[in-house]
C-alpha cells in the first residue's frame, strides 16, 4: 500500500514538473515573439516595456478605438463617442469606459513619441545643412 502511494506521489510530482517546465518555456517563447513583433532589438525591448507599463499594446488600443493609423483627430472623435456611449448615465459599462480611456492614453503616448522622434530628425537635418 505504501509502495503504491509513493509511486503515485512520484508520478504526480513528475507530471507537475513537466507541466511547469512546459509553461515556462512557452512564456519565454511568447516574450521573445512579442519582442520581435514590437520591432526587435532595442526598439522591441523599449516598446515591450512601454506596453507593460501602460498595460495595453498599441495594436490593442487601435482595435478598441477602431482606428488603423495614428490620426489624432480620428482618435479623438472615436474616443469621445465611445467614452460617452459607455457612460454611467447612459447605462454603459465603467469597465468598457476605462478600456476606451486607456486605449486613448496609449495612443496619445505613441503620438508623443512619434513627435519627439520627428523633432529630433528635423534637428539633425537642420544641423547637417
Amino acid at each position: 500500500m505504501a509502495k503504491y502511494l509513493a509511486q503515485a506521489i512520484v508520478l504526480g510530482a513528475q507530471v507537475v514538473g513537466r507541466a511547469f517546465s512546459k509553461a515556462l518555456r512557452q512564456e519565454f517563447q511568447n516574450a521573445q515573439q512579442a519582442q520581435r513583433a514590437a520591432g526587435g532589438g532595442r526598439q522591441g525591448a523599449k516598446r515591450a516595456a512601454s506596453d507593460s507599463m501602460m498595460g495595453i499594446s498599441v495594436q490593442e488600443a487601435k482595435q478598441i478605438l477602431n482606428v488603423d493609423k495614428l490620426d489624432k483627430e480620428l482618435i479623438e472623435k472615436n474616443y469621445t463617442h465611445l467614452f460617452d456611449v459607455n457612460g454611467k448615465k447612459k447605462g454603459g459599462s465603467f469597465y468598457l469606459q476605462s478600456k476606451v480611456y486607456r486605449a486613448k492614453e496609449r495612443l496619445d503616448e505613441e503620438l508623443r513619441e512619434a513627435d519627439v522622434k520627428s523633432t529630433k530628425e528635423k534637428r539633425k537635418e537642420d544641423s547637417a545643412s
